[in-house]
């Protein structure tokens, strides 16, 4: 580490950082004591021996001393506990100051929505008639507070986040809407939803998102209903920065908008035509908004492993960094001249982007990383590396835990460290040679063999030149450059997408095989696409001067390009093997994948022989990383897990030899996904976002079967993900209602090779050692119309002496079926059951006396959102099942709850199903 001593200081402060991380058993402070003793102990040997050597010792424990502290007193967001108490599903009314307004595209209405009558959220129903929504970020200076006496205005500080609806079908004489700029003071009413947070493992927190964002609840609300705050003090500058960045985003996106509009686009062929979704992708790329670019467009290139091209990243901002120094170079330029130069105007675009974290990050790094470049007399690009990496996590410790930090690091460490000096001990050294061929004087200076090819590239000159004249001198050359440009990217290629197989399967559980490919086709075309796309905008900024005419051409080659990448996606994306979901990888391997890396960096510096051994151990660290391992289950024994997917459904059920049944996925209810629909176009899929991580948290790579209570979207919404992620060999459903995504999702399984099994009572499947009885619908029941609750599958799980009994969203009228049958012997048995899974998540529409009665269970779980607004679960239902002498466990209230039935009838106390 003589050479990067930086990149030294950055580890040895990461390393101090991660202590923050051990167990509560291993006290902090006595870490940091005993690294201190250590490195005192170590600074009286220097002064004894006096050998300098042995202060990398005690420089290494001050590092890692000052990383701890970093960590330890670094702020975390406030949790804005007060406003939180506010989310009671009251109507109130809130004063704020609007700090961001966006626009967001229209979203289909949710028609497998559960209605509920109790439901409160006002908006339901409303949002279908929406004619366009803006996502409204407040700044809260006071809420109403509300009691049964009085109501009244209090102080209160936090962010909010209101959806606020137009309706199309409103009257001929309402009044326009008001318009809204940043710092306004305005005053409406709303109930206030927290954010669902997922008591899974593996689950993303969007309310840990918001929260980064000051955001700690979200509304729906009518627009007309806005009202600004009359005589109210403009807000400060300061206090509106922000808000004035997002809007010079919203402003650059709506430029290439309106471009895709003008008459120069549409005379265009559609070849050289940008369409709105061009366009929607081209704002993601170029300034960071993804309000238009929608699942299908994103779907080919996740699966690619190229979706990062799209965003705005650490990559982009290099990109335009080297492109802007090269440039300054190119013109002669002072290497501080061109350092001053790039650095201003990639600032500049990083506050067009909306600026944010990740983009910070970026421009942090780019600039430690110039400034380290021009003040060092030895380049060594991982010392700058290191000093960028220092800045960052100086300034934001928590950054070396999210996984744009680690990926950019790593991906850095991949060229510069590994695919650079390999190819410099390989074959670069003729790529440097095939440059300035006239200038023999050189060849003295390299090795015989560099100087031999040398000299044949001039006889080879000298052959074309008599062969097909003078102008042909320099093609030999030229070839040969070209090939092993060719053949460096292929290069680096292989060594960054090697390195990338860790984080992509910890972070994205994707073995993309099919990334480098794609990649090698998109990265150097998006290389031109991007200043493209930026001409494009420039162009497009004279349209009231002179119209768009200016930016046809730029937007004609853009689009060439686009549609050159996307359909080359497109193509590659489709194969089967494109894209694979896996678990992550556990701490060790991770660690022996990591520590790999480490010695590739290494090996490849020391000769040629340790850069082979290298080559070697490089694919061994990307098979580590992928290992299987077997899934964590409970041998012996019947596990039923109520996964915590808020106001939904999805159990996971476990035979007691590791078999696997996921009985729904969750999904968004009514307006409850309105919150997560606003982080972007597309939805959140509580299937791609909760299930399927706590599944890859289990090491499960397949289930068996997947089966669907109905085709309500709080049961079904997740279903497609964790289909297309976990590949079932079937798929049981019960009734055919008419329902659109129900027929698409019919079609996914088919298009999977998945069998699709219908199931109604009296039916009895043998699987893994228990019997799996079906209790409803009846096989005289038909619904042609929507979805209904009483379409749901109930299955009663049997394993020796226990029994579960999933009822699904079952209600009054199928439970009395259910009873009857059972009564008359004319179908299985209810009760007594070990375990029962309340119907309707505790409405007072299921759960009847006579079907509780029957079904006597020792343990009852009601799967329910713990914000939810239909007041799940219902009091009544909560008391007659304490009635009922039933242990009651709620997923609100314990998060992911894990039952294990054994075969003697017992249960055990719900236990976290991680890892047994």
């Amino acid at each position: 580490m003589r050479r990067a001593p930086l990149l030294a200081a950055a580890l040895c402060f990461a390393l101090g950082e991660s202590l923050l991380k051990l167990p509560p058993a291993m006290p902090r402070l006595t870490v940091l004591l005993f690294g201190g003793t250590t490195a005192l102990a170590a600074l009286t040997l220097l002064a004894l021996r006096q050998t300098l050597r042995l202060a990398i010792l005690p420089i290494a424990a001050l590092w890692i001393a000052a990383g701890l502290w970093a960590a330890q007193i670094e702020p975390s967001p406030p949790p804005q506990t007060a406003l939180l108490v506010y989310a009671d599903g009251l109507s109130r009314t809130v004063q704020g100051r609007i700090v961001r307004i966006r626009t967001l595209p229209a979203r289909t209405p949710n028609s497998g929505a559960d209605n509920d009558p109790d439901q409160w959220d006002e908006i339901t129903g409303a949002e279908g008639n929406a004619a366009s929504s803006t996502a409204l970020d407040l700044d809260l200076s006071a809420i109403e507070d509300v009691t049964p006496d009085t109501a009244r205005m209090v102080p209160i500080a936090g962010g909010i986040r209101a959806t606020l609806f137009s309706e199309s079908s409103a009257p001929p004489h309402t009044p326009r809407p008001i318009q809204l700029h940043c710092g306004d003071l305005v005053e409406l009413p709303l109930r206030l939803r927290a954010p669902e947070r997922y008591r899974d493992p593996g689950a993303w927190q969007y309310a840990d998102y918001l929260l980064a964002q000051n955001i700690a609840a979200t509304a729906n609300v009518s627009a007309a209903t806005l009202h600004p705050v009359a005589n109210a003090a403009p807000a400060p500058f300061s206090a509106t920065m922000h808000c004035r960045i997002f809007a010079a985003q919203s402003w650059a996106a709506e430029r290439l908008l309106a471009y895709t509009q003008s008459t120069p686009n549409r005379r265009l062929p559609p070849l050289l035509r940008l369409t709105t979704d061009d366009a929607g992708m081209l704002n993601a790329m170029l300034f960071g908004d993804r309000s238009r670019l929608t699942h299908e467009l994103r779907l080919g290139f996740e699966r690619t492993g190229s979706f990062h091209l799209f965003v705005v990243s650490g990559m982009h901002v290099a990109l335009l960094a080297g492109l802007l120094f090269w440039l300054a170079r190119r013109l002669r330029l002072r290497a501080i001249l061109a350092t001053a130069l790039t650095l201003t105007l990639v600032s500049a675009y990083a506050l067009l982007t909306g600026f944010g974290v990740p983009v910070q990050r970026a421009l942090l790094m780019t600039s430690v990383f110039l400034l380290a470049r021009l003040l060092t007399r030895e380049r060594n690009p991982l010392n700058a590396l290191g000093a960028a990496a220092l800045a960052v996590l100086i300034w934001s410790p928590r950054a070396l835990f999210e996984a744009s930090f680690q990926m950019t690091f790593l991906a850095i460490v991949a060229i510069a460290g590994i695919a650079v000096p390999l190819g410099e001990r390989s074959f670069l050294a003729y790529a440097h040679a095939a440059r300035s061929l006239r200038d023999a004087w050189r060849d003295s200076a390299l090795l015989p063999r560099i100087a031999q090819f040398r000299m044949m590239l001039r006889l080879w000159g000298e052959a074309f030149s008599e062969a097909f004249g003078t102008r042909t001198r320099t093609l030999p050359a030229r070839l040969v450059r070209l090939v092993l440009f060719a053949a460096e990217l292929a290069l680096i290629g292989l060594i960054a997408e090697a390195v990338m197989v860790l984080p992509m399967a910890l972070y994205f559980h994707r073995a993309t095989l099919f990334a480098l490919p794609a990649n090698m086709v998109s990265v150097p075309l998006v290389g031109v696409l991007a200043p493209l796309g930026l001409a494009t905008f420039l162009a497009s900024l004279l349209s009231p001067l002179v119209g768009y005419w200016p930016a046809a051409l730029p937007a004609a080659a853009t689009a060439l390009l686009l549609h050159a990448i996307t359909g080359a996606i497109h193509r590659i994306s489709h194969a089967q093997a494109a894209d694979l979901r896996v678990p992550g990888p556990t701490l060790a391997p991770a660690l022996l994948a990591v520590a790999c890396f480490a010695f590739c960096c290494w090996a490849v510096r020391r000769s040629r022989a340790w850069a082979w051994t290298a080559v070697a151990v490089l694919p061994l660290a990307a098979a580590i990383a992928l290992w299987p391992e077997p899934p964590a289950v409970h041998p012996n024994a019947l596990e039923v897990t109520a996964i915590d997917v808020g106001q939904g459904d999805s159990l996971l059920v476990v035979g007691p030899t590791g078999h696997t049944i996921l009985v729904d996925a969750g999904g968004p209810t009514g307006a409850a996904a309105n919150a997560e629909n606003a982080a972007g176009s597309s939805s959140f899929d509580v299937g791609e976002e909760v299930v399927s991580p706590y599944l890859w948290s289990r090491q499960i790579r397949r289930l068996d079967i997947v089966a669907l209570t109905h085709a309500h979207s709080d049961h079904m919404g997740g279903m497609p993900a964790v289909l297309l992620n976990f590949r079932p060999r079937e798929l049981w459903v019960a009734v055919d209602p008419n329902s659109a995504p129900y027929r698409a999702l019919l079609a996914e399984a088919v298009a999977l090779g998945i069998k699709v099994r219908h199931l109604r009572a009296g039916d009895r499947v043998s699987w893994d050692g228990v019997d799996i009885d079906v209790l409803a619908p009846t096989p005289a029941y038909v619904n042609p119309g929507a979805p209904t609750n009483n379409d749901s599958l109930v299955l009663r799980v049997t394993f020796g002496q226990s029994s579960a009994l999933l009822e699904g969203d079952a209600e009054a009228s199928s439970e009395h079926q259910m009873v009857a049958a059972s009564l008359s012997n004319t179908a299985a048995r209810i009760g007594p059951d070990t375990l029962l899974k309340v119907g309707h998540h505790g409405s007072r529409t299921s759960t009847t006396p006579e079907f509780l009665a029957l079904a006597a269970p020792q343990d009852a779980v009601i799967s329910v959102g713990r914000y939810n607004t239909f007041g799940h679960p219902r009091p009544e239902i909560v008391a007659r099942i304490a009635a009922a002498h039933a242990r009651l466990y709620r997923t609100d209230q314990f998060g992911l709850t894990t039952f294990l039935l054994t075969r003697d009838g017992k249960i055990s106390t719900p236990i976290a199903a991680a890892r047994p």
